[in-house]
Formats: structure tokens, C-alpha cells, sequence
């Protein structure tokens, strides 16, 4: 197996279990205006896109045009739900403390959002300054910008990083990118991640034993 020497986390779904509370806030506002959507619509529209996307979805469905300060209502409300219910992904601190090489986050969401949910779950501290933010690079996934950034900024070439995702988009995003990604699979993406990733796992404890064959 290949050897890498850094490991680039994303964060939703991966590091901090966010998925269930941002989509849930989005079908929450997203049928305030009409829209009449479901969690089940969301995870296969919204999940792993980026903000400006799903404004765009919600837009063309609810046949509404969306109020200026609706990215910021909807952080606003998010993070009180974050502040309150947000956990770590199953397993993942355990992964993280076997870890023998740098890696960091590289998220689509903003630095405030990856920080607050990482302080929330007690993740933080592991990341220190390593986190990288869409936002940063003012490119969204599936561009591979935020991986390249990250890569950079840590020293390594795109060949020495493995990324760890849990989309479609955002592991059409590594690989535009040219990096191997392992994939997080659940119900809805199993079958893609089969033909699209390098690795594919379904629990954290999975990907402990295939990253510490990786370096």
C-alpha cells in the first residue's frame, strides 16, 4: 500500500457528526418559504455542496427569491444547534490519537463553523492552526482548491496526502485534485465510493487500521 505522510481531513460528516443538524436547518428554513422537502432530499442535494448551491436549489424549488440575509439567518440558527447537540463522528478522537504523521481539515464550510463544531466536540485542540476553509480560497468543492491549499500549507505534495471524505462532491474534488481519498460510506454512497475511491470504510475503526498500514 502506498505510504503517505499527511492525512487531510474534511470535517462535516467526517470529524464532527453536523450532517443531520445543518441539513435538518436547511429543510427547516428551505420549507418555511415552501419549498416542502425532506432530510432524505436534503443528504442527496445538499450534503457536501456548497452554500451558494444549495441557496440556488432551495431557490428553484420554492419558486421564492431568498432574502439577502439568508446565509446569515441560517448560520446564525445552525450554530445554536451546534452549540447545543453537536458530537464527534463515532470513533474519530481514537483515530486521531493514533495518528504518527501531520494532517489537518479542510472543510467547505467557514473558519467560525469549523472551529466552533471542532471546540464543541473537544477536537480542537488536535487541529490547532491546520484548518483550512473553502472560504479561505473563495473556491468550492468539487474544485480541488481548499485540498490543494491545505497540502501546500503543510509542506507536502499532493502524491504524499491521502483525503478522507464522506461526499460525492467532495471526492470528485480530491480526485480532480490528483490525490488519493478514502471514503466514508454510509447507505447512500457506498456503491459510488466502491468505483470512485482509493479506500473504502464504514466506521472509523475501519479507517484506523487502514491508515496505520499507510505510513
Amino acid at each position: 500500500m502506498k505510504k503517505y505522510k499527511c492525512v487531510i481531513f474534511d470535517c462535516d460528516g467526517v470529524l464532527v457528526d453536523s450532517e443531520p443538524l445543518a441539513n435538518g436547518m436547511l429543510v427547516e428554513m428551505a420549507n418555511e418559504l415552501g419549498a416542502n422537502i425532506d432530510l432524505d432530499f436534503a443528504y442527496k442535494n445538499f450534503k457536501g455542496n456548497s452554500f451558494q448551491s444549495c441557496q440556488k436549489i432551495i431557490k428553484s424549488i420554492a419558486k421564492v427569491p431568498l432574502e439577502e440575509n439568508f446565509e446569515t439567518e441560517y448560520r446564525r440558527r445552525s450554530f445554536e444547534v451546534f452549540s447545543k447537540f453537536i458530537k464527534p463522528i463515532q470513533g474519530v478522537e481514537s483515530v486521531l490519537k493514533s495518528l504518527t504523521i501531520p494532517y489537518c481539515v479542510a472543510s467547505s464550510g467557514p473558519q467560525d463553523k469549523i472551529k466552533l463544531n471542532l471546540q464543541k466536540t473537544g477536537l480542537l485542540p488536535y487541529f490547532e492552526n491546520n484548518i483550512f476553509s473553502c472560504y479561505d480560497v473563495q473556491r468550492w468543492k468539487p474544485e480541488p482548491h481548499v485540498f490543494l491549499h491545505a497540502a501546500s500549507t503543510m509542506g507536502f505534495t499532493v502524491e504524499d496526502c491521502v483525503i478522507i471524505e464522506d461526499t460525492p462532491i467532495g471526492v470528485k474534488a480530491a480526485k480532480s485534485g490528483g490525490f488519493d481519498v478514502f471514503g466514508f460510506a454510509d447507505e447512500y454512497t457506498h456503491e459510488l465510493f466502491e468505483k470512485e475511491t482509493t479506500k473504502v470504510f464504514t466506521h472509523m475503526n475501519e479507517l484506523k487500521g487502514i491508515l496505520n498500514q499507510s505510513f
